[in-house]
Parts: C-alpha cells; sequence; structure tokens
C-alpha cells in the first residue's frame, strides 16, 4: 500500500502542478490524495506532514492572488489598477481557454487579461496617459506569469513533501 500511496502522491503532484501551471487549484490535488490515503490506511502519514502541506497550499495560492496586484502598484499602479488586474486574469483564463489550445490559451489569457484589466483600470485615474497605464499592465502582467510558475513550484514541493513524510512514516 505505501508504493501504491508514494505513485499516486507523484502522480497527483505532477498532474497538479500541470493543472496549476493552467490557473487551475490543481496544488490541492496531493494534499487531497494525501487525506483519502490517510482516511484508509490512519497513520500513512504524520498529521504535521499533512499541515505543512496544506500551508505551502495556502501561502501558494495567496501568492498568486496578490501577484498581479502587486505587479501593477509596484509599477505606479492603483488599487482600482489591482482590481483590474485580478479581473483581468479570470477573464483573460476563460477568452484565452476558448481562443487558443487549451493550456497555452489558458496561461496567455491570464497573463495577458491581468496586463490588460490593470492597464483598462489605470487608465481611468485623472491625468494619467496611455503609456503610464501600459507600464502599469506590463507590472501587472509580468508579476502574473511569475505567480504562475510559483504556484506550480510550490504544487510540486507539496507532492515532495507528502511522499517523503510517507516515506519517513513507513520506515521510522
Amino acid at each position: 500500500m505505501l508504493w501504491f500511496a508514494v505513485i499516486s502522491l507523484i502522480v497527483s503532484g505532477l498532474l497538479g502542478f500541470v493543472l496549476s501551471l493552467l490557473t487551475l487549484p490543481g496544488i490541492w490535488l496531493p494534499v487531497l490524495v494525501a487525506l483519502g490515503f490517510q482516511w484508509f490506511v490512519p497513520g500513512m502519514f504524520p498529521w504535521w506532514v499533512i499541515g505543512v502541506a496544506a500551508g505551502l497550499g495556502v501561502l501558494a495560492e495567496l501568492l498568486e492572488l496578490v501577484a498581479s496586484a502587486a505587479g501593477s502598484t509596484k509599477a505606479g499602479g492603483t488599487k482600482r489598477a489591482a482590481a483590474g488586474a485580478i479581473l483581468g486574469t479570470v477573464a483573460g483564463a476563460i477568452v484565452g481557454s476558448m481562443i487558443l489550445l487549451f493550456p497555452i490559451g489558458t496561461i496567455a489569457g491570464a497573463v495577458v487579461g491581468a496586463g490588460i484589466g490593470a492597464s483598462l483600470l489605470d487608465r481611468s485615474r485623472e491625468n494619467r496617459t496611455w503609456v503610464q497605464s501600459a507600464n502599469v499592465g506590463a507590472g501587472a502582467a509580468a508579476a502574473r506569469g511569475v505567480a504562475i510558475v510559483l504556484k506550480g513550484v510550490f504544487g510540486a514541493l507539496i507532492a515532495l513533501v507528502l511522499v517523503a513524510g510517507a516515506l519517513v512514516q513507513a520506515y521510522a
């Protein structure tokens, strides 16, 4: 059962990584798999390992949530531009998925949408030029791209923590 759990965690971690790159909540997949194994085989994981994995998941979600907003703010945007980056990310991911191939369109759409959303709402400020608003949008888009990659890395880290926890618990 241990090796089945380890293989399941590795597969769910890889799938979670891919889903995270598609701006979906894939980082939670390995945590759910670990909870399922913990339910069927009590004691397979130390509870603190599952807690660490869940904590990493929450941290990754928070980083992703604020990334494009922080990018637009750092480039001189306001809270309005930050909200535009978040809304643009969601809208862009949906539209991008419909226009381009699913994984590519979702990622590109989220990044471009963050930039456009931040630019448009930043432009609504008085005395803002298109160039200034475009810089705010570029900051939001760059930060969104970094956030997507970081969330994927967090997903892989969560899977590794859970695999290590299962192995240590089994051989301790």
